[in-house]
Formats: structure tokens, sequence, C-alpha cells
């Protein structure tokens, strides 16, 4: 699996406030960016795959859903974790 254990808690470390913490908005928005990152490599050799696709969009939708809200309550940790994560809206 792309997705082990170790990677999520890099993530979770690296963003959240501890390796354990697995709600913060910031570890969220950076496990879904490494995931639609993925599925886009993915998506690029197998460009009939439309079940991955629907996914790929469904999680494009869930990150921007979050980061409207952060926006919303903290615009400094949505400016950082744009910059952070090289992510355009």
């Amino acid at each position: 699996m792309y997705l082990t254990a170790e990677k999520k808690k890099e993530f979770f470390g690296k963003y959240g406030k501890s390796a354990e913490d697995t709600g913060s908005i910031e570890a969220q928005i950076a496990l879904f960016t490494y995931r639609i990152a993925h599925l886009t490599e993915h998506l690029k050799m197998n460009k009939k795959d439309y079940s991955t696709q629907r996914a790929l969009l469904k999680l494009v939708g869930k990150r921007r859903r979050l980061l409207d809200y952060l926006k919303q309550r903290d615009i400094e940790r949505y400016r950082s974790i744009i910059k952070d994560l090289k992510i355009r809206k």
C-alpha cells in the first residue's frame, strides 16, 4: 500500500500537534493532499479508471471544505498550510 502507518504518523507529526493528533485540520489537509497527488499520478496512466476519478473528485471536495472551514476560523493557519503544501485555490 502506498500509505503506510509510518507515513501517516509523519504527516500527523509534521502538521498536527503530535504524531497521534489525527484530528487536526492541518494534518487532515496534508493527508488528503498526499492522497490526491497519488491518485492524480494513477489517473495519468489509467485514463479510463472512472471509479478512481470519482474518488479523486470526492477527496478534492473534502479538502476544499476543510480549507474553507480553516479560512473562516483562522486565516493565518490557512495561509501557512497553503504555503507549506503549495496548494493553489
